[in-house]
């Protein structure tokens, strides 16, 4: 590993370590807390030694012109902000990153808000943000010498894992709660050739037995407590600036699971900040189901300094995690940025994807919690109308197809989870109907649904 170039931090009690001392369960050995890869060497360069803010914009640029595929990656065409390999020609690319940043014109009008747009990591090579961090980890992995890889996962992570191990010949092994994952997710997993096992237990449960397994075994760790998960996914924040021309939103707004995507997101900004080429941090907020909202009770009970594990229930299953092992670094973003925490209902979420829908953008339920937590931000006078808000979809559409054909159908929510939302709900929903074979009947049912 290149760990002249940089270092494992312990984000509770502050202990350094290289990069191959670190456990296989990338816990501190001294306090338990999770790392985070550190360049302590930045603030410190002088001069020459320091990189120019606009050299590397102009380098950064002029990548996305290149047919090399390292370059076409929107996690390597950043490999000077990310030098966690000894050769960058072991990194394995799926061509990940370079995501579109979509504006949003009728929420935007709907909320009274002048610039408003959804960065869709949904758009990635799996479907998913979890691509950009997989990159990474699993390029480390490689270079390291490892011949099995695994994770626990709700869904995302396994098909990111998969598809970046086949891609460099290592074998995967993923755990998953049994019943408790949506199969568009799954299947990409048995397709790239994972061995997966489902488990009677939840998210939570698949983590602490993988755990042992690897404490046991020569496997490596893709969870997202494996710091250099957090390295790939922070370059999102560097794309956001660069569409920006260098500038960052007033608001990211960011779907809050297992934590780690604020997490690394707001590590992004602060890098960005640190080496001058931007000039600010934009406030950084997580939301999250009301069934799986740990880190928004925390919140509200002791302004997030600890947390209570929850047991989750939520249909937006890429969320669906009661204990968030990144929980501590996400609330330091939204602390150190001004952001807030929240969470939202079962019907707020479908209703916010169904809108985003109607806008050409399809995301998974988890990434439709943004737009539903807005709408609350908004309401509370906690984002103002001048300023330019950025939702990150954390997933694509099809990766939970049966979520929106239930909404549609009307099968989705409850009798008790839809009041109070009955009127949003059926402007919504758009039903495949049933009509005779002619065009009097197709016209007259566009008659009946012009709305």
């Amino acid at each position: 590993m290149n760990d002249n170039l940089h270092q494992l931090r312990c984000f509770g009690c502050g202990a350094r370590i290289s990069g191959a001392e670190a456990r296989p369960d990338f816990r501190c050995s001294s306090c338990g807390d999770l790392f985070e890869v550190e360049y302590a060497g930045w603030n410190q360069r002088q001069g020459h030694d320091r990189p120019n803010p606009g050299a590397l914009k102009w380098l950064w640029r002029e990548r996305r012109c290149s047919t090399e595929p390292l370059d076409q990656s929107g996690v390597w065409r950043f490999r000077e902000l990310l030098p966690i390999l000894d050769n960058f020609g072991n990194a394995v690319t799926l061509r990940e990153g370079n995501t579109p940043l979509y504006p949003l014109l009728r929420s935007a009008k709907a909320l009274g808000i002048d610039q408003l747009f959804a960065k869709h990591q949904g758009m990635n090579p799996t479907g998913s943000f979890k691509d950009t961090g997989m990159t990474a980890a699993l390029s480390v992995a490689k270079e390291r010498g490892f011949e099995w890889v695994a994770c626990a996962s709700t869904g995302n992570t396994s098909a990111a894992m998969s598809a970046y191990a086949a891609r460099a010949g290592l074998r995967c092994l993923v755990l998953i709660p049994e019943g408790k994952i949506a199969w568009g997710k799954l299947s990409q997993a048995m397709d790239y050739g994972a061995i997966t096992c489902q488990l009677k237990t939840d998210f939570d449960g698949c983590v602490k037995l993988l755990t042992k397994i690897v404490r046991e075994s020569p496997i490596y760790l893709l969870n997202s407590v494996n710091p250099y998960r957090l390295e790939g996914q922070k370059t999102p924040a560097f794309e956001i600036a660069e569409a920006f021309d260098w500038n960052v939103p007033d608001h990211l707004i960011v779907p809050g699971g297992n934590l780690a995507n604020s997490a690394a997101l707001g590590k992004g900004f602060r890098e960005l900040h640190e080496l001058g080429l931007v000039a600010r941090l934009p406030k950084i907020s997580v939301i999250q189901a009301q069934g799986a909202n740990p880190l928004a009770r925390a919140f509200a009970a002791n302004d997030g300094q600890s947390i209570e594990p929850v047991e989750a229930h939520t249909r937006a299953t890429a969320i669906r995690i009661g204990n968030p092992a990144s929980w501590r670094k996400a609330a330091r973003v939204i602390h150190e940025t001004g952001g807030w925490c929240l969470d939202v209902s079962e019907a707020e979420i479908a209703i916010a994807k169904a809108e985003l829908g109607a806008e050409g953008l399809g995301c998974e339920p988890a990434s439709a919690v943004t737009l539903a937590g807005l709408k609350k931000l908004r309401a509370q006078g906690k984002v103002a109308g001048s300023e330019t808000v950025v939702l990150i979809l954390t997933g694509h559409t099809l990766k939970d197809a049966d979520y929106t054909i239930d909404f549609h159908r009307g099968t989705l929510l409850s009798e008790k989870e839809s009041a109070g939302h009955e009127i949003a709900i059926e402007a919504l929903r758009r039903n495949a109907v049933a009509v005779d074979a002619t065009p009097e009947a197709v016209l007259a049912a566009m008659q009946v649904d012009a709305r």
